[in-house]
């Protein structure tokens, strides 16, 4: 199974040949200001089951002093990815096409979520963050 996913505009478009692993919810200041809402979602993948289909050109990155950060369409705005060191590590769950049968695992970083947020119960919520060995 294949898993698809696009921006916005639908010009940035890629294929993962494996699984997600690891969704999460971020609640920090800065994936509300990245992503432009009151979270992200995210997912890890394996980075050599990734491969662009179209639009690469029209990516833009934004790296972080230690070398992790974004890349996003520069046409539409839709943040596609997360990158660490120039290689794809993970895809935002909000630009798959269907079902990728995952679900989120934890809500990371709840201590500094949006005052207006409320997260509903069932899943795990952690003041930061966790690293859970599978």
């Amino acid at each position: 199974m294949s898993i698809t996913g696009e921006c916005f505009c639908g010009e940035v478009r890629y294929k993962i040949s494996g699984t997600l692993r690891d969704a999460r919810s971020c609640h920090c200041s800065r994936c509300r200001k990245a992503f432009s809402s009151q979270a992200s979602a995210y997912a890890l993948i394996d980075a050599s089951e990734f491969e662009w289909l179209s639009g690469h050109h029209l990516l833009t990155s934004y790296l972080g002093k230690h070398g992790f950060g974004l890349q996003f369409c520069s046409k539409c705005g839709s943040t596609i990815c997360g990158v660490f060191n120039g290689v794809v590590h993970g895809v935002t769950l909000g630009c798959i096409n269907g079902d990728p049968h995952i679900e989120l695992g934890r809500h990371i970083y709840v201590g500094s979520k949006a005052n207006w947020e409320t997260i509903a119960d069932g899943i795990p919520q952690y003041h930061e963050d966790v690293i859970e060995n599978a």
